[in-house]
């Protein structure tokens, strides 16, 4: 019996997951996107509805529910690093006029939990709730390269370097080099890694124990990203990431 309840909840959940990629889904798509039984969609969008989490239009399509947007609303008041980064990420964003990220880790992955736009027409698509492998990119590479040694060297010898963009690092050698640059420098730059002509400059911010906590980053297109303005953009980017790290009670002499 408990089973049988563990496979409907998962699949419940292949269901919700849907809506990450879709805001309005008909019973026919569901049932064309997860190649499930009709009638079993059927009673699980029933039972979803009458608990909040889809709601039916007046077309008959599903969205999500009001109620994800209240534990969404507590999941981000509950992330205080997002409240105390923001303010800097503002400042910061002001100085560079470029894009400014805030990545957190979920398991083999980043996400990106904040952002702001660069004040300039041509920018880079990227949304709250993106993911990327902790391999590929800046955002996501500055997150890898700060974890516990142990667990950093187990990923990096299992991990499959599939390409994304352009400039993905793919060569498990070429990756460790750029994971020990990035832990001497205090930072990391990719170049079309998640996106082709495009560049990220990431820095870690630290918490209190002087354990890795988030990752912040810019990122734009290439032709703003020149050699003669990396280093300033380098410059108020690890200065903004120290910031944020004092604010969580880190101190220069925790790091390790």
């Amino acid at each position: 019996m408990i089973q049988n309840q563990n496979k409907t909840v998962v699949k419940s959940m292949e269901l919700l997951n849907l809506f990450i990629d879709h805001d309005r889904l008909s019973l026919n798509e569901m049932v064309e996107l997860t190649k499930m039984p009709k009638t079993s969609i059927h009673r699980m969008i029933g039972s979803l509805e009458g608990m909040g989490f889809l709601q039916r239009g007046e077309d008959g399509k599903f969205s999500l529910g009001l109620l994800f947007l209240q534990f969404g609303q507590l999941v981000s008041e509950r992330l205080d690093i997002r409240q105390l980064a923001l303010p800097v990420m503002s400042a910061l964003r002001d100085e560079v006029e470029e894009a400014v990220n805030l990545i957190v880790r979920d398991g083999k992955e980043a996400i990106y939990i904040e952002k702001l736009d660069t004040p300039h027409p041509v920018r880079l698509y990227t949304k709250i709730g993106r993911r990327s492998p902790l391999y590929a990119g800046a955002c996501s590479r500055i997150i890898l390269s700060f974890l516990e040694e142990k667990e950093r060297e187990q990923y990096l010898r299992e991990v499959e370097l599939a390409p994304i963009g352009r400039g993905t690092i793919t060569d498990r050698d070429e990756l460790r080099k750029a994971v020990a640059d990035a832990r001497e420098k205090g930072y990391t730059i990719s170049y079309s890694e998640l996106e082709n002509d495009t560049v990220a400059v990431a820095a870690p911010i630290f918490d209190h124990m002087g354990r890795l906590h988030a990752g912040i980053s810019i990122a734009g297109p290439q032709e703003r990203f020149t050699e003669e303005r990396l280093p300033t953009l380098i410059a108020h980017l690890t200065a903004a990431a120290e910031r944020i790290s004092t604010a969580l009670g880190w101190r220069r002499a925790r790091r390790s």
